[in-house]
Protein backbone atom coordinates (compact mmCIF):
# COMPACT_ATOMS: atom_id res chain seq x y z
CA UNK A 1 0.00 0.00 0.00
CA UNK A 2 1.37 3.59 -1.20
CA UNK A 3 1.92 6.03 1.50
CA UNK A 4 -1.00 7.88 -0.13
CA UNK A 5 -3.45 5.01 -0.13
CA UNK A 6 -5.41 5.91 3.42
CA UNK A 7 -5.86 2.96 5.80
CA UNK A 8 -9.51 1.38 5.51
CA UNK A 9 -9.79 2.75 1.62
CA UNK A 10 -13.29 1.36 0.25
CA UNK A 11 -13.31 -1.87 -1.64
CA UNK A 12 -15.49 -3.20 -4.01
CA UNK A 13 -15.68 -6.35 -1.99
CA UNK A 14 -19.32 -5.79 -0.84
CA UNK A 15 -20.47 -5.16 -4.77
CA UNK A 16 -18.83 -8.54 -5.91
CA UNK A 17 -20.79 -10.03 -2.71
CA UNK A 18 -23.97 -8.89 -3.37
CA UNK A 19 -23.75 -9.53 -7.27
CA UNK A 20 -22.86 -13.23 -6.38
CA UNK A 21 -25.08 -13.45 -3.53
CA UNK A 22 -27.27 -15.68 -6.30
CA UNK A 23 -24.77 -18.61 -6.13
CA UNK A 24 -24.68 -18.47 -2.09
CA UNK A 25 -29.05 -18.73 -2.04
CA UNK A 26 -28.56 -21.30 -4.79
CA UNK A 27 -26.00 -23.51 -2.93
CA UNK A 28 -27.76 -23.54 0.30
CA UNK A 29 -30.86 -24.21 -1.41
CA UNK A 30 -29.20 -27.45 -3.32
CA UNK A 31 -27.26 -28.58 -0.50
CA UNK A 32 -30.73 -28.40 1.39
CA UNK A 33 -32.36 -30.63 -1.35
CA UNK A 34 -29.67 -32.85 -1.47
CA UNK A 35 -30.33 -33.63 2.21
CA UNK A 36 -26.67 -33.12 2.54
CA UNK A 37 -26.40 -31.27 6.31
CA UNK A 38 -28.34 -34.40 7.22
CA UNK A 39 -26.22 -36.87 6.20
CA UNK A 40 -22.96 -35.18 7.71
CA UNK A 41 -25.09 -34.99 11.00
CA UNK A 42 -25.53 -38.75 10.12
CA UNK A 43 -21.55 -39.43 9.94
CA UNK A 44 -21.37 -39.67 6.20
CA UNK A 45 -18.25 -36.74 6.57
CA UNK A 46 -16.45 -37.34 3.37
CA UNK A 47 -17.10 -36.35 -0.47
CA UNK A 48 -17.13 -40.00 -1.32
CA UNK A 49 -19.62 -40.98 1.64
CA UNK A 50 -21.99 -38.54 1.05
CA UNK A 51 -22.17 -38.47 -2.56
CA UNK A 52 -23.52 -42.18 -1.62
CA UNK A 53 -25.95 -40.77 0.30
CA UNK A 54 -27.02 -37.90 -1.28
CA UNK A 55 -26.78 -40.14 -4.32
CA UNK A 56 -24.66 -37.56 -6.35
CA UNK A 57 -21.61 -38.01 -7.88
CA UNK A 58 -18.45 -37.20 -5.84
CA UNK A 59 -17.10 -34.55 -7.94
CA UNK A 60 -19.66 -32.18 -7.28
CA UNK A 61 -20.68 -33.17 -3.91
CA UNK A 62 -16.64 -32.08 -3.15
CA UNK A 63 -17.16 -28.79 -4.66
CA UNK A 64 -20.57 -27.87 -3.04
CA UNK A 65 -18.62 -28.76 0.50
CA UNK A 66 -15.85 -26.52 -0.31
CA UNK A 67 -18.32 -23.91 -1.35
CA UNK A 68 -19.96 -24.16 1.81
CA UNK A 69 -16.49 -24.40 3.95
CA UNK A 70 -15.52 -21.16 2.06
CA UNK A 71 -18.90 -19.74 3.25
CA UNK A 72 -19.11 -20.88 6.57
CA UNK A 73 -21.70 -23.54 6.87
CA UNK A 74 -19.29 -26.25 6.96
CA UNK A 75 -16.30 -27.09 8.50
CA UNK A 76 -12.92 -29.10 7.21
CA UNK A 77 -10.70 -30.75 8.93
CA UNK A 78 -8.23 -32.88 5.82
CA UNK A 79 -10.97 -34.87 3.97
CA UNK A 80 -13.89 -34.55 6.44
CA UNK A 81 -16.82 -32.11 6.24
CA UNK A 82 -18.41 -31.29 9.60
CA UNK A 83 -20.87 -28.90 10.55
CA UNK A 84 -21.06 -25.39 11.69
CA UNK A 85 -22.89 -24.48 15.01
CA UNK A 86 -25.77 -22.71 13.15
CA UNK A 87 -25.78 -25.03 10.62
CA UNK A 88 -26.37 -28.12 12.85
CA UNK A 89 -29.26 -26.22 14.50
CA UNK A 90 -31.37 -24.85 11.98
CA UNK A 91 -30.12 -26.85 8.80
CA UNK A 92 -30.00 -30.71 10.28
CA UNK A 93 -33.70 -32.54 9.48
CA UNK A 94 -33.02 -33.87 13.13
CA UNK A 95 -33.25 -30.83 14.94
CA UNK A 96 -36.41 -29.32 16.32
CA UNK A 97 -34.98 -26.12 14.97
CA UNK A 98 -34.70 -26.94 11.47
CA UNK A 99 -35.19 -24.16 8.98
CA UNK A 100 -34.65 -26.17 5.70
CA UNK A 101 -38.09 -26.12 4.44
CA UNK A 102 -38.80 -22.15 4.19
CA UNK A 103 -36.79 -22.36 0.72
CA UNK A 104 -39.57 -23.89 -0.86
CA UNK A 105 -41.41 -20.47 -0.69
CA UNK A 106 -38.39 -17.93 0.28
CA UNK A 107 -36.14 -19.33 -2.70
CA UNK A 108 -39.83 -20.63 -4.94
CA UNK A 109 -39.33 -19.45 -8.63
CA UNK A 110 -42.44 -17.70 -8.42
CA UNK A 111 -40.61 -15.63 -5.35
CA UNK A 112 -37.64 -15.07 -6.90
CA UNK A 113 -39.41 -14.01 -9.91
CA UNK A 114 -40.38 -11.06 -8.61
CA UNK A 115 -36.75 -10.14 -8.77
CA UNK A 116 -35.58 -10.74 -11.91
CA UNK A 117 -36.00 -7.06 -13.67
CA UNK A 118 -35.79 -4.72 -10.35
CA UNK A 119 -35.24 -1.41 -12.56
CA UNK A 120 -38.56 -1.95 -14.09
CA UNK A 121 -40.13 -2.75 -11.46
CA UNK A 122 -39.10 0.41 -9.72
CA UNK A 123 -40.07 2.31 -13.09
CA UNK A 124 -43.49 1.25 -12.96
CA UNK A 125 -43.83 1.33 -9.11
CA UNK A 126 -45.20 -2.18 -8.98
CA UNK A 127 -44.70 -5.95 -9.29
CA UNK A 128 -44.24 -7.73 -13.18
CA UNK A 129 -45.83 -10.87 -11.59
CA UNK A 130 -49.17 -9.91 -13.41
CA UNK A 131 -52.66 -8.44 -11.95
CA UNK A 132 -51.75 -7.83 -8.27
CA UNK A 133 -48.81 -10.31 -7.68
CA UNK A 134 -49.08 -12.32 -5.40
CA UNK A 135 -52.55 -11.39 -4.03
CA UNK A 136 -54.08 -12.79 -6.80
CA UNK A 137 -57.68 -14.55 -5.30
CA UNK A 138 -56.13 -18.10 -4.38
CA UNK A 139 -53.06 -18.10 -5.30
CA UNK A 140 -51.44 -21.38 -5.48
CA UNK A 141 -48.33 -20.06 -4.14
CA UNK A 142 -50.14 -19.58 -0.60
CA UNK A 143 -50.28 -23.55 0.14
CA UNK A 144 -46.67 -23.79 -0.16
CA UNK A 145 -46.23 -20.93 2.28
CA UNK A 146 -48.28 -22.95 4.56
CA UNK A 147 -46.36 -25.70 4.38
CA UNK A 148 -42.81 -24.11 4.25
CA UNK A 149 -42.93 -21.52 6.76
CA UNK A 150 -44.61 -22.84 10.62
CA UNK A 151 -40.54 -23.56 11.58
CA UNK A 152 -39.92 -19.90 11.05
CA UNK A 153 -43.18 -18.48 12.58
CA UNK A 154 -43.42 -20.73 15.47
CA UNK A 155 -41.21 -18.60 17.54
CA UNK A 156 -42.77 -15.91 16.62
CA UNK A 157 -46.21 -17.75 17.82
CA UNK A 158 -45.30 -18.35 20.82
CA UNK A 159 -44.63 -14.69 22.07
CA UNK A 160 -47.99 -13.89 20.84
CA UNK A 161 -49.49 -16.60 23.09
CA UNK A 162 -47.79 -14.79 25.49
CA UNK A 163 -48.59 -11.41 24.94
CA UNK A 164 -52.20 -12.44 24.82
CA UNK A 165 -51.53 -14.31 28.36
CA UNK A 166 -53.23 -16.85 26.77
CA UNK A 167 -51.73 -19.23 29.30
CA UNK A 168 -53.98 -17.49 32.50
CA UNK A 169 -57.04 -19.98 30.51
CA UNK A 170 -59.61 -16.94 30.31
CA UNK A 171 -62.29 -18.12 27.88
CA UNK A 172 -61.84 -16.24 24.32
CA UNK A 173 -62.84 -15.77 20.72
CA UNK A 174 -59.87 -15.60 18.57
CA UNK A 175 -60.65 -14.80 14.28
CA UNK A 176 -57.55 -15.01 12.55
CA UNK A 177 -57.10 -13.22 9.33
CA UNK A 178 -55.06 -14.66 6.03
CA UNK A 179 -54.34 -17.30 8.83
CA UNK A 180 -52.47 -19.70 6.27
CA UNK A 181 -50.45 -22.30 8.63
CA UNK A 182 -52.83 -21.38 11.38
CA UNK A 183 -49.84 -21.69 14.00
CA UNK A 184 -50.72 -17.95 15.50
CA UNK A 185 -53.85 -19.18 16.40
CA UNK A 186 -53.42 -22.99 17.22
CA UNK A 187 -50.70 -22.08 19.87
CA UNK A 188 -53.02 -19.88 21.44
CA UNK A 189 -55.11 -22.58 21.66
CA UNK A 190 -52.72 -24.92 22.77
CA UNK A 191 -51.78 -22.90 25.85
CA UNK A 192 -54.85 -22.06 26.46
CA UNK A 193 -57.29 -24.72 26.80
CA UNK A 194 -60.78 -22.35 26.71
CA UNK A 195 -59.52 -20.31 23.62
CA UNK A 196 -62.03 -21.06 20.45
CA UNK A 197 -60.19 -19.79 17.35
CA UNK A 198 -61.61 -18.90 13.51
CA UNK A 199 -59.34 -18.96 10.75
CA UNK A 200 -60.28 -17.05 7.84
CA UNK A 201 -58.21 -18.26 4.55
CA UNK A 202 -58.99 -19.86 1.08
CA UNK A 203 -59.98 -23.35 1.24
CA UNK A 204 -56.93 -24.74 -0.15
CA UNK A 205 -54.54 -23.20 2.32
CA UNK A 206 -56.96 -23.89 5.51
CA UNK A 207 -56.75 -27.23 5.11
CA UNK A 208 -52.96 -27.23 6.29
CA UNK A 209 -53.75 -24.96 8.82
CA UNK A 210 -56.55 -27.44 9.98
CA UNK A 211 -53.81 -30.32 9.76
CA UNK A 212 -51.58 -28.14 12.00
CA UNK A 213 -54.57 -27.70 14.70
CA UNK A 214 -54.83 -31.52 14.65
CA UNK A 215 -51.22 -32.62 15.16
CA UNK A 216 -51.26 -30.00 18.15
CA UNK A 217 -54.31 -31.33 19.39
CA UNK A 218 -57.03 -28.35 19.27
CA UNK A 219 -58.87 -29.63 16.14
CA UNK A 220 -62.20 -29.72 18.20
CA UNK A 221 -61.69 -25.48 18.95
CA UNK A 222 -60.23 -24.84 15.77
CA UNK A 223 -63.07 -23.58 12.60
CA UNK A 224 -62.55 -22.17 9.20
CA UNK A 225 -64.04 -19.94 7.24
CA UNK A 226 -63.11 -20.47 3.63
CA UNK A 227 -62.94 -16.90 1.44
CA UNK A 228 -61.27 -13.79 0.70
CA UNK A 229 -60.59 -11.74 4.00
CA UNK A 230 -62.59 -9.08 2.57
CA UNK A 231 -65.30 -10.78 1.23
CA UNK A 232 -66.76 -12.96 3.99
CA UNK A 233 -68.60 -12.35 7.18
CA UNK A 234 -66.36 -12.60 10.41
CA UNK A 235 -69.27 -11.89 12.77
CA UNK A 236 -68.62 -10.45 16.45
CA UNK A 237 -67.88 -11.47 19.76
CA UNK A 238 -64.11 -11.77 19.13
CA UNK A 239 -61.84 -10.70 22.13
CA UNK A 240 -58.86 -11.12 20.05
CA UNK A 241 -58.41 -10.64 16.23
CA UNK A 242 -54.67 -11.89 14.79
CA UNK A 243 -53.41 -10.01 11.69
CA UNK A 244 -50.06 -11.88 11.17
CA UNK A 245 -48.04 -10.68 8.35
CA UNK A 246 -50.79 -9.53 6.03
CA UNK A 247 -51.57 -5.77 6.12
CA UNK A 248 -47.76 -5.20 4.36
CA UNK A 249 -49.59 -6.50 1.22
CA UNK A 250 -51.86 -3.53 0.98
CA UNK A 251 -52.04 0.15 0.71
CA UNK A 252 -52.87 2.11 3.56
CA UNK A 253 -56.49 2.46 2.58
CA UNK A 254 -57.17 -1.27 2.23
CA UNK A 255 -55.32 -1.61 5.43
CA UNK A 256 -57.81 0.57 7.17
CA UNK A 257 -60.86 -0.62 5.28
CA UNK A 258 -59.54 -4.24 6.78
CA UNK A 259 -59.18 -2.99 10.19
CA UNK A 260 -62.57 -1.31 10.26
CA UNK A 261 -63.74 -4.42 9.58
CA UNK A 262 -61.94 -5.86 12.19
CA UNK A 263 -62.93 -3.51 15.10
CA UNK A 264 -66.54 -4.52 14.06
CA UNK A 265 -66.30 -8.19 15.20
CA UNK A 266 -64.19 -7.02 18.57
CA UNK A 267 -65.82 -7.20 21.74
CA UNK A 268 -65.64 -3.60 23.67
CA UNK A 269 -61.94 -3.82 24.96
CA UNK A 270 -60.91 -6.30 22.55
CA UNK A 271 -57.69 -6.04 20.54
CA UNK A 272 -55.91 -6.28 17.31
CA UNK A 273 -52.81 -8.26 17.40
CA UNK A 274 -51.14 -7.76 13.96
CA UNK A 275 -47.10 -9.31 13.54
CA UNK A 276 -45.35 -6.91 11.38
CA UNK A 277 -42.13 -6.35 9.17
CA UNK A 278 -42.28 -3.01 10.75
CA UNK A 279 -39.03 -0.90 9.92
CA UNK A 280 -37.88 2.14 12.13
CA UNK A 281 -39.35 5.49 10.96
CA UNK A 282 -35.70 6.34 9.24
CA UNK A 283 -37.33 2.93 7.02
CA UNK A 284 -33.57 2.01 6.87
CA UNK A 285 -33.16 0.24 10.04
CA UNK A 286 -33.32 -2.01 11.12
CA UNK A 287 -32.03 -4.00 7.87
CA UNK A 288 -34.48 -7.12 7.94
CA UNK A 289 -37.00 -5.28 8.68
CA UNK A 290 -36.38 -2.38 6.49
CA UNK A 291 -35.65 -4.39 3.32
CA UNK A 292 -38.81 -5.99 3.31
CA UNK A 293 -40.25 -3.21 1.26
CA UNK A 294 -38.37 -4.26 -1.68
CA UNK A 295 -39.78 -7.98 -1.17
CA UNK A 296 -43.15 -6.21 -1.42
CA UNK A 297 -42.49 -3.67 -4.29
CA UNK A 298 -41.26 -6.93 -6.47
CA UNK A 299 -44.10 -9.39 -5.52
CA UNK A 300 -47.48 -7.14 -5.03
CA UNK A 301 -49.45 -4.25 -6.28
CA UNK A 302 -49.10 -1.63 -3.68
CA UNK A 303 -47.57 -3.52 -0.89
CA UNK A 304 -45.37 -1.70 1.73
CA UNK A 305 -42.58 -1.92 4.84
CA UNK A 306 -45.16 -0.11 7.13
CA UNK A 307 -43.61 1.32 9.91
CA UNK A 308 -44.72 1.56 13.87
CA UNK A 309 -45.77 4.90 13.55
CA UNK A 310 -47.52 4.40 10.38
CA UNK A 311 -49.89 1.33 11.87
CA UNK A 312 -50.13 3.35 14.83
CA UNK A 313 -52.14 6.00 12.73
CA UNK A 314 -54.18 3.70 10.44
CA UNK A 315 -55.44 1.87 13.55
CA UNK A 316 -56.45 5.00 14.90
CA UNK A 317 -57.86 6.26 11.99
CA UNK A 318 -59.83 3.23 11.68
CA UNK A 319 -61.63 3.92 15.18
CA UNK A 320 -58.99 2.13 17.56
CA UNK A 321 -58.67 3.89 21.00
CA UNK A 322 -54.87 2.76 21.04
CA UNK A 323 -51.86 1.11 20.38
CA UNK A 324 -48.65 -0.29 21.77
CA UNK A 325 -45.60 -2.08 19.96
CA UNK A 326 -44.00 -5.24 21.33
CA UNK A 327 -40.43 -6.35 20.29
CA UNK A 328 -40.03 -9.97 20.22
CA UNK A 329 -36.86 -11.26 21.57
CA UNK A 330 -36.91 -14.65 19.23
CA UNK A 331 -37.69 -12.55 15.60
CA UNK A 332 -37.36 -9.03 14.19
CA UNK A 333 -40.43 -8.37 13.91
CA UNK A 334 -42.59 -6.51 16.18
CA UNK A 335 -45.74 -6.81 16.90
CA UNK A 336 -48.90 -3.98 17.42
CA UNK A 337 -51.37 -4.18 19.70
CA UNK A 338 -54.62 -2.00 19.13
CA UNK A 339 -57.52 -2.13 21.41
CA UNK A 340 -61.06 -1.27 20.97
Amino acid sequence: MSQSEPTGAPTPDRIFQTMLAYQASAALKGAIELGLFTAIADGATTAAALATQCQASERGIRILCDYLGATGFLTKDGDNYGLAPDTAIFLNQHSPAYLGSLTRFLNSSYVMGGFQDIAETVRRGTTLLGGTGSMEPEHPMWVEFARAMVPMMFPAAEEIAQIVDADQGKPCRVLDIAAGHGIFGVLIAKHNPNAEITAVDWKAVLAVAEENAQHFGVADRFHTVPGSAFDVDYGTGYDFVLFTNFFHHFDEPTCEMLMKKALASLNEGGRAVTLEFAPNEDRISPPPLATFGLTMLATTGSGEAYTVGDYDRMFRNAGYARTEMHQLTKSPQRVIVSYK
